[in-house]
């Protein structure tokens, strides 16, 4: 007898084969069958019709907290999702010495837009080291199936403390140190190493992240044990430092798969032909031999933010005068002529890489605090600077300033026209992938970017097949990352499986709940269209709610191909 048979499902591979009218049947969380299944089963599932498909790998999130203290890694099981990647950009919390837990999560509450006081109560910190992480993420039993990175600032915090984030170059011993701690990572079960370059990658109260201000030696040595170890992939928010070039001079050297994840390779409209040579680089790159590939977000890169905490627009040099201050010091800031004049001309030479370019059609008004400003909401910055007869700079500060700081923005950024993105997900550089689920909780949530491609991409454009749809979400990213069986619906592999109704699959506008420790509010998306989503052969998500379990079906991964 099977544990579990869906029966009557149009059954797509992964692979890219066109889908199949047949019964999946699961036992010991593995895929006993497909086809018409005679025998019975424990629990029967009763498809009529709807898709069956392996579930989405996501290979950029960041729950390397989360996970700690919420196993069902929500909201990622219910959006599709049943494999990720954690540690992404080298920014994490393992390995972590004791004395250093503060500083290490203050850090990530700044670069990854984590609510500090959540984390401060809710990580669970039964480890030091990288191994001990490992052990720890077992004992949880997460609800997906989970690969961690070996992250470099981490790293880099571990074994230099507070000034990881103020000497350039580390001692002899210190870099010694650090490459060991990377080769203990990779042996205890890392996917890989990741890094960041970014210069939009800041630090607590400023402060840059350690691995931006590190030396390209520095990085090529603790890419080197990759090379030496002979597994592992190479994952870095490049910014402008970290080249294509000087991506593929790793990639040749270690000779692992190495990823390149930046704004730059978004379709820009201020850039429009820049992204495209990003592709074609890391296509060229591929043809001489080496691995090169980009990360691709499939959504506009949005963002839901205050003048409060404007992280959107930290890169600019005007809001250097911000670091540290209150909020009477942001009001006496922003009302400044001075510091208006400054962001001004930041804005006519914007810094290549940066998030906000200068475009205000593409700010809108989400949120007022004040009755007298409800009709300013779903305005463009530019269309309320029309409005009230003034500059958008200004029209900007003075209605947050009216409001106590306390008015939401949206920023749409980049990969915001279609036309434009298109060519970008159908390259055979690119890698769709590029959630940051767990992060930027307080400005967005791109978890549920599968099901918005499988709404928009597929259904709604016609861009993609189905068929090539759901493999660009699942065995390609697997087969890229080097993750063995994930992201296939066939015999023998892990029932991984989202079970959905291709006609309205889709996504949620960003939902705020107050659900983190401590009370701390974060965006989540809610799914449509989802029927069931299974890891392991074990329901995690019915569609409407968490299938609540004492312990996730999903497996720390720890193996993977070289």
């Amino acid at each position: 007898m099977h544990d579990l048979i869906i029966r009557g499902a149009r059954v797509f591979d992964g692979l890219g084969n066109p889908g199949v009218d047949a019964d999946v049947a699961v036992s010991d969380g593995r895929v006993a069958a497909i086809g018409n299944v005679k025998q019975a089963a424990h629990s029967v599932v009763d498809a009529g019709g709807l898709a069956l498909m392996p579930g989405i790998v996501d290979l950029h999130t960041h729950y390397d907290a989360q996970i700690t203290w919420d196993r069902t890694m929500s909201p990622s099981p219910a959006l599709g999702v049943t494999t990720a990647v954690i540690g992404n950009c080298g920014f994490g919390i393992a390995p972590c010495p004791a004395p250093l837990r503060e500083t290490m999560v203050k850090n990530l509450s700044v670069v990854e837009g984590m609510d500090l006081n959540s984390l401060l109560q809710g990580v669970h910190w039964d480890f030091e080291s990288f191994p001990e992480y490992m052990a720890q993420l077992r004992r949880v039993g997460p609800y997906l199936n989970t690969a961690v990175f070996a992250g470099h600032s981490v790293i880099r915090t571990a074994v230099m403390g507070e000034a990881a984030s103020e000497k350039v170059d580390p001692s002899a011993a210190e870099l010694a140190e650090m490459c060991r701690l990377v080769r203990e990572a990779m042996d205890a079960g890392a996917i890989g190493f990741a890094s960041s370059f970014s210069p939009n990658h800041s630090g607590f109260a400023g402060r840059p992240m350690p691995s931006t201000i590190a030396s390209e030696d520095e990085l090529r040595a603790l890419t080197g044990v990759l090379g030496d170890v002979g597994r592992g992939v190479f994952m870095s928010a490049t910014g402008t430092r970290a080249t294509p070039e000087v991506m593929e001079s790793i990639s040749a050297a270690n000779g692992r798969p190495s990823f390149i994840s930046t704004v730059l390779t978004m379709y820009n409209e201020a850039a429009p032909e820049r992204s495209m040579t990003y592709y074609d680089a890391c296509a060229a790159a591929q043809d001489r031999g080496h691995q090169m590939y980009v990360l691709t977000s499939c959504q506009p890169l949005s963002f839901d933010f205050t003048l409060n905490d404007p992280y959107v627009l930290l890169s600019h040099s005007a809001f250097d005068a911000i670091k540290g201050a209150g909020t009477d010091g942001l009001r006496r800031i922003y009302a400044d002529a001075s510091f208006r004049a400054a962001f001004r001309a930041n804005l006519a030479s914007p810094r290549t890489g940066i998030l906000f370019l200068g475009n205000w059609e593409r700010i809108t008004v989400s949120l007022t605090c004040l009755p007298e400003h409800r009709a300013f909401e779903g305005l463009t910055i530019a269309a309320l600077a029309r409005r009230l007869g003034t500059d958008p700079v200004d029209a900007f500060f003075d209605l947050a300033l009216k409001e106590d700081l306390g008015t939401h923005f949206v920023g749409q950024f980049f990969q915001n026209v279609d036309a434009g993105v298109a060519p970008l997900l159908k390259h055979r550089a690119g890698v769709i992938t590029l959630s940051d689920a767990g992060a930027h909780l307080l400005y967005m949530c791109d978890a549920g970017f599968g099901l918005h491609f499988l709404s928009h991409w597929v259904r709604n454009t016609g861009t993609f097949t189905l068929e090539e749809g759901i493999r660009r979400l699942t065995s390609h990213p697997a087969h890229c990352f080097r993750i063995p069986e994930r992201g296939r619906l066939v015999e023998g592999a892990p029932a991984d499986m989202l079970l959905f109704d291709p006609a309205r699959v889709g996504i949620s506008r960003p939902v705020g709940k107050a659900d983190l420790p401590g009370g701390g509010i974060r965006m989540v998306r809610e799914p449509s269209g989802v029927h069931g989503v299974w890891v392991n052969g074990v329901m995690v998500h019915d569609g409407a709610d968490y299938t609540r379990l004492a312990r996730g079906p999903g497996a720390v991964l720890d193996r993977f191909h070289a």
